[in-house]
């Protein structure tokens, strides 16, 4: 699974690129050209929905994501690695599949009625819908795998960098 977040991290640093030429060049052809497309607005938006559900993994791979510091910063390997795995069994896992399971009828409906944006010109709806359970699966085995690897530290296994950097305040 880490090879997989890896390689959806990428995608997701090219997303954000196209991201921005999108958005450069639909400024410059609306301003220049006074030639505007509400789908090429929300291709951006479908972009930006990519980045989030195909960087979000990587993040969790990466040991970056968000955490309580009253109860993490300052801890031993060990502790953080219990507080992790606790973390990951009661919270994180739960919310995860229990996204996939609710987006999934969210998505179908919005198939089997060939939902369209309600701008002109816009896209299918659908497409970026679908992200939503995709992105929360994919967060869901990057977990299983996160747990993988506390348990393995936790009874010598594996051997996990622990070092955690306290954010800015």
């Amino acid at each position: 699974m880490d090879w997989i977040s890896d390689r959806l991290g990428k995608i997701a640093s090219w997303m954000v690129l196209f991201a921005c030429t999108i958005s450069a060049v639909n400024a410059l052809v609306r301003y220049a050209f006074n030639i505007g497309s509400n789908a090429w607005l929300e291709a951006q938006w479908y972009l930006f929905a990519v980045t989030v559900f195909f960087g979000a993994p990587m993040l969790l791979k990466l040991n970056e994501h968000v955490r309580v510091d009253v109860i993490y910063g300052g801890r031993s390997g060990k502790t953080k690695a219990w507080i992790d795995l606790f973390g990951f069994i009661v919270f994180y896992m739960p919310v995860c599949i229990a996204m996939v399971l609710l987006s999934l009828t969210f998505v179908h409906d919005s198939y089997v009625q060939n939902e369209m944006s309600y701008s002109a010109g816009g896209l299918l709806r659908w497409p970026v819908k679908l992200l939503i359970p995709l992105g929360f699966g994919l967060l869901t085995l990057q977990g299983v795998a996160e747990i993988a690897k506390r348990i393995g530290f936790l009874t010598g296994t594996y051997n996990m960098d622990t070092h955690y950097e306290r954010p800015l305040q």
